[in-house]
């Protein structure tokens, strides 16, 4: 596309001679193109199309399905939507000891030495009484204001609970809790459109363990933008379809640092023994026993290659109250093939960022689970 026409279509002057083409043509065209390239990187060209210009865009996002239909990731905003209903969406981490950074990558081929398709960025901030995990769409740029910052995930001080934080609200009526962590300033700090609030989504909960022993980790996931219902046939999960948001949830008063008993209580989220209906529950797996092998053991279906205190699968909770095949499923499973390779699958109702965030949990040190 010509750098003039383009100029043009956004002053608003004339439309771009693109733009003029047969719509009924141009979806013939543009569906072609999008069932012919089922993987990446040859999947660039459906997201060069959806940059032509305004009309073939809308046309784009009509064709392009989301990974719950179509099981694949196309564009930035799909690492926010629900994974697929049919399968596992394989990914692998990544994880830099050095610069205490994790990269998230959609797996291309079963070969893990392969390159993926980057998706997610994370790097670990260690505070005086918890740490930080701030996610991001760039593996260069962590700063919470800009426009490819995603969200956080914070632990308490002995790394047993945890508070996975969208950017924007996850839907209409989301609540933004307020981070002793950023401080935001003037309004330039601020990707404009993005607001860059703190939404809780999900509490992460491992159970202490007092004797000591280096057993499997129990660990519980509340999900709080996820209903019970959604796992359920005919279920339905929030689907976010565009990052930048009209919702005016930022408050202008910039977030100062606080030490009242509320954000604390807050930090350490709802108790494992709280029970409400209405939102998704999570846990792990439960393993077992090979007396052959003398270990606690799991089926990855050779996902997973290496033991690990760190592999975990999680499932719905039976108290949710679901029935039938779609309670025992593993809606995401995480565990170890190398010394900092480790394979992440998740399908519905998960996406790629709270799937990302929950593994990220594993990583962190447990004083009391430990």
């Amino acid at each position: 596309m010509a750098v003039a026409d383009k100029a043009e279509e956004i002053g608003g002057s004339r439309p771009s001679s693109w733009g003029n083409f047969p719509q009924e043509l141009l979806r013939e065209v543009l569906t072609r193109v999008e069932a012919s390239e089922s993987s990446w990187p040859s999947r660039r060209n459906v997201v060069a199309c959806a940059g032509v210009c305004r009309s073939w865009r809308e046309v784009v996002k009509e064709v392009v399905g989301t990974p719950e239909v179509s099981g694949k990731l196309t564009f930035p905003i799909s690492v926010k939507q629900p994974g697929s209903r049919d399968s596992l969406l394989q990914c692998f981490i990544r994880r830099d000891r050095l610069t205490q950074t994790y990269h998230l990558y959609l797996s291309l081929s079963l070969a893990l030495a392969d390159d993926g398709k980057f998706l997610l960025a994370a790097r670990r901030f260690k505070r005086a009484t918890c740490a930080d995990y701030i996610i991001s769409l760039s593996t260069n740029n962590m700063s919470k204001g800009n426009g490819t910052y995603v969200g956080k995930l914070r632990s308490n001080y002995v790394g047993t609970k945890f508070v996975i934080y969208d950017g924007l609200p996850p839907h209409v009526g989301g609540k933004m809790m307020k981070s002793r962590s950023f401080r935001l300033g003037g309004p330039k700090q601020v990707f404009p459109g993005v607001s860059a609030g703190n939404y809780p989504v999900a509490h992460i909960s491992y159970k202490l363990n007092v004797l000591g022993s280096r057993g499997p980790r129990k660990m519980q996931c509340v999900m709080d933008a996820i209903p019970a219902a959604a796992i359920e046939p005919g279920g339905v999960a929030p689907t976010r379809t565009e990052f930048l948001s009209n919702i005016d949830a930022s408050p202008s008063l910039p977030f100062f640092r606080s030490k009242s008993s509320r954000m604390e209580n807050f930090l350490c989220g709802p108790s494992v023994d709280e029970r409400d209906d209405k939102k998704l529950v999570l846990k792990n797996k439960a393993p077992r026993w090979h007396e052959q092998l003398q270990c606690w053991c799991l089926n990855f279906h050779g996902r997973v290659t290496v033991a690990s205190v760190k592999n975990f699968q999680l499932v719905a909770s039976m108290e949710n109250g679901q029935t039938g095949p779609e309670r025992g499923k593993v809606i995401l499973q995480f565990g170890k093939v190398g010394k900092d390779v480790f394979t992440m699958d998740y399908r519905y109702p998960l996406s790629a960022f709270q799937a990302f965030a929950i593994c990220l949990s594993s990583f962190d040190t447990k004083i009391a689970c430990e």
